[in-house]
């Protein structure tokens, strides 16, 4: 998942002298100032960024999702006097909370 916006990584990459970013196997990397060899973006840089900018737009789609399916689950578990849909509502809440975990590389 895409955590950060490519906007938000580009004006730090201009801001600071670091030129010519990409992605690889989910990790940004670009030129340092004087570099002549790719590095990773520093993760508390990342970090900075994440805290600064909050959640991304993949991000907030994930979590919307998130709300509407526990509320469709409460609703569904009341109409059909059954756990089950809450049961799968919180499921799949798990599976986005894992999803939306930033790794720290």
């Amino acid at each position: 998942m895409m955590h950060y916006n490519n906007e938000w990584i580009e004006q730090w990459c201009e801001a600071n002298g670091w030129t010519d970013w990409f992605i690889e196997c989910h990790q940004y990397w670009a030129f340092p100032p004087g570099g002549v060899m790719p590095e990773p973006i520093p993760s508390d840089v990342l970090r900075f960024i994440k805290i600064e900018k909050g959640a991304s737009n993949l991000e907030r789609l994930w979590l919307t999702t998130g709300v509407i399916v526990t509320i469709a689950g409460i609703v569904l578990s009341y109409f059909c006097q059954s756990p089950t849909p809450f049961v799968l509502a919180f499921a799949w809440n798990a599976i986005i909370a894992i999803l939306i975990e930033v790794e720290d590389n």
